[in-house]
């Protein structure tokens, strides 16, 4: 058995585009213009390499964020890209059988059936996989922090090499990562790394927490933020509903509240979206007393963040200019 260490690029369109505009038979959030991936073998001996960019179909514009980041051009995708499924047996016969699959992070297996889906194609041969960052802090700090790939490899003092935001050069960092990390211990632990991350809410949560609970299956970030102020807007003393007041965003999907029980005063709310394999979103929420570090966190950033307003776009006020 083989492992597959694989990393991805995709493209999306610019927001309000018209490629963003269009209806495709599958839901997709990007797609891919370039695969990499590097074999690591049972002995976790780094081994062969597999690239190839891809022509996309439906979205074609390159965006110019993707661009910029990945370093890839219109002109290399239109001269080098080849056809999905030309790429995808190609990649596939690389692979060969009887192979385990490995990410940095939970994004490029889902946005790879998501591509696999949308071109009739099968995806059951890349059922078999498991996010590396889940390994690696199982077998590093027993964090849940989900770390980024050049912060994983200053902790193994690995030399960056390659390129980073290239398929290739990010895979083939994650497969030195690899090859350090017990795999099969870790592949076999799996289950309780993962339950670990879903549960420790991506991280340690500061002094004065009352209360945290994981949430499921909101069909997106908006549903999702509207029943954390609403019907889940719960106080951790009595169960009645609070009144919440204004989300403001931080990094990595997180969102911060301001709510009040009538009976029992103010609590900060944190919550912290993530994607599910299906497309959903999973909502890690954590309750402070408001007289915490984290509340006094809150009124900094309120000072700061833009708002995320849950509700739909026509049912807010309106403010009129002056003329």
């Amino acid at each position: 058995m083989d492992y597959i260490v694989l990393d991805m690029e995709w493209n999306q369109p610019w927001p309000g585009s018209p490629s963003a505009r269009k209806v495709l038979p599958v839901q997709i959030r990007g797609e891919i213009i370039q695969i990499g991936a590097v074999r690591v073998t049972e002995d976790q001996q780094v081994a062969d390499e597999f690239q190839v960019l891809i022509l996309p179909k439906y979205y074609r514009r390159l965006n110019r964020r993707v661009s910029k980041l990945t370093g890839i051009k219109e002109s290399q995708l239109k001269e080098n890209g080849v056809p999905m499924e030309e790429a995808m047996a190609a990649f596939r016969e690389w692979c060969g059988e009887d192979v385990v699959f490995l990410t940095w992070g939970f994004d490029d297996i889902t946005i790879l059936r998501e591509n696999l889906r949308l071109y009739g194609l099968e995806e059951n041969w890349v059922s078999r996989w498991f996010n590396a960052q889940m390994i690696f802090n199982a077998q590093t700090d027993g964090s849940t922090a989900q770390k980024s790939l050049k912060s994983a490899m200053e902790i193994f003092g690995i030399e960056a090499t390659r390129p980073a935001h290239d398929a290739l050069g990010d895979a083939y960092h994650t497969a030195l990562i690899c090859a350090k990390l017990d795999l099969q211990k870790g592949t076999a632990e799996y289950g309780d790394a993962l339950k670990s991350h879903v549960n420790g809410f991506h991280g340690a949560e500061l002094p004065g927490c009352l209360d945290r609970k994981v949430f499921y299956d909101y069909a997106d970030k908006r549903a999702a933020l509207t029943a954390m102020s609403g019907k889940e807007n719960k106080c951790p003393t009595c169960g009645r509903q609070m009144l919440g007041s204004r989300w403001f965003a931080q990094p990595g999907r997180r969102y911060m509240d301001l709510a009040a029980c009538p009976d029992h005063g103010k609590f900060l709310i944190r919550v912290r979206l993530s994607e599910q394999a299906d497309g959903t979103v999973r909502v890690s929420r954590l309750t402070y007393e408001a007289t915490s570090e984290a509340a006094q966190t809150y009124a900094r950033r309120a000072e700061k963040a833009d708002p995320e307003d849950p509700r739909p776009s026509s049912r807010r006020r309106r403010i009129r200019k002056p003329e």
